[in-house]
């Protein structure tokens, strides 16, 4: 009698954009309720959600592996032990996928949201994850998390799960920080500001020869609502009204200019188009590739 399979396969798919290999990490998914969205009934939501096959609203999380000019960045660290069992896979999948921790050379962060950063260090250690790495990320993210006068403003919940956990696991980091503004971040890497979710948000625009892919980040966190509804906004944006113009705009470049792109929080392995569709968009996934 065959044995039935016990697990999932690990959450890796390799991509490549020209002369770099970019290669999709699942840190997992988190579920959650309806009531933080903003800009939409829940009912109205509900209903999307059920058309798409979703009986509740879930958020998957993603890492991203960059091999590029013969060095190896990792974009997002995951969620490490802060949101729960189904989250915090990203160090089990990047050993899956061959790779060393201590052969990363550079952590890039599009913020600092436990689901992004909460992966960088051991908090009841104090150990950097990602031993050799430099931490690189815009330079509006750390004041905003560091400011005292902000957290006092957030809630006794984001107070924990933002402001604490991002100080918490960039401490380790401090002496091997680099902040940037836009630009070069990474060979073949261009930061893109992105602001409105975070003060920092950024997207990444991988190039190489006539390849592209743009990791957006959190552009959006509930496809399935906001690519239809990019009004749809989250509790958790610091800044919704530029969120939801950031996001307008990012929908506008990619579908314009049809590039391929993939996100921390479209459902893995996230590597996808974007089109036009009345008065919103429709998402595309791409087809598997067998070779790279």
């Amino acid at each position: 009698m065959s044995k039935i399979p016990q697990k999932q396969v690990p959450g890796v798919s390799h991509r490549r954009v020209g002369d770099i290999v970019v290669t999709a990490i699942s840190d997992g998914f988190v579920d959650g309720g309806l009531e933080v969205l903003r800009n939409i009934d829940q009912e109205e939501a509900r209903r999307i959600l059920a058309e798409s096959f979703r009986p509740a609203r879930r958020t998957a999380i993603n890492a991203f592996l960059l091999y590029s000019a013969g060095r190896l960045a990792l974009v997002e660290t995951g969620s490490g032990n802060y949101l729960g069992p189904t989250a915090g896979k990203v160090l089990a999948n990047i050993a899956a996928a061959g790779v060393d921790p201590a052969s990363i050379e550079t952590v890039l962060l599009t913020h600092m949201h436990p689901d992004h950063s909460a992966g960088l260090s051991d908090p009841a250690t104090g150990r950097r994850y990602f031993s050799n790495a430099e931490l690189v990320v815009h330079e509006n993210e750390s004041p905003h998390w560091l400011d005292d006068a902000a957290m006092a403003k957030a809630s006794e919940r984001q107070q924990r799960l933002y402001f604490m956990c991002a100080r918490e696991q960039i401490t380790p980091y401090k002496d091997r920080t680099r902040l940037f503004q836009k630009g070069e971040v990474f060979p073949g890497v261009t930061a893109i500001p992105c602001h409105g979710h975070t003060p920092g948000h950024t997207s990444f625009l991988i190039s190489s020869g006539n390849e592209q892919l743009l990791i957006w980040g959190d552009t959006v966190h509930v496809p399935e609502i906001q690519i239809a509804r990019p009004e749809v906004c989250m509790e958790f944006d610091t800044d919704p009204d530029g969120a939801a113009a950031t996001r307008r705009r990012v929908f506008d470049m990619v579908a314009t200019d049809r590039l391929a792109i993939t996100g921390m929080h479209l459902h893995f392995p996230g590597f996808a188009h974007l089109v036009r569709s009345g008065s919103g968009y429709q998402l595309i996934p791409e087809a598997w590739e067998q070779t790279l």
